[in-house]
């Protein structure tokens, strides 16, 4: 596996834990986050490279900073 692709498996499994501790599931974060839900499927399994202000923006629903759920 590739550092990139190794990288986006961390992200995801960040977005993930986070989604998970704040309660949420997969639906409830993608309606906040005005995404469709096969998005942050795709996300948290590593399938998809988000832009910054994505991240941002899961960041910002999740409650945490963009270095915690970035940290690969």
């Amino acid at each position: 596996m590739s550092r990139e692709a190794q990288a986006l498996k961390a992200l995801g499994k960040n977005i993930k834990d986070h989604r998970k501790q704040s309660g949420l599931t997969q639906e409830q974060l993608a309606e906040l986050c005005e995404f469709d839900p096969t998005y942050i499927s795709l996300l948290e399994r590593g399938k998809r490279n988000p832009a910054f202000l994505t991240v941002v923006k899961i960041a910002k629903h999740l409650k945490c900073e963009v270095s915690e759920i970035a940290d690969v």
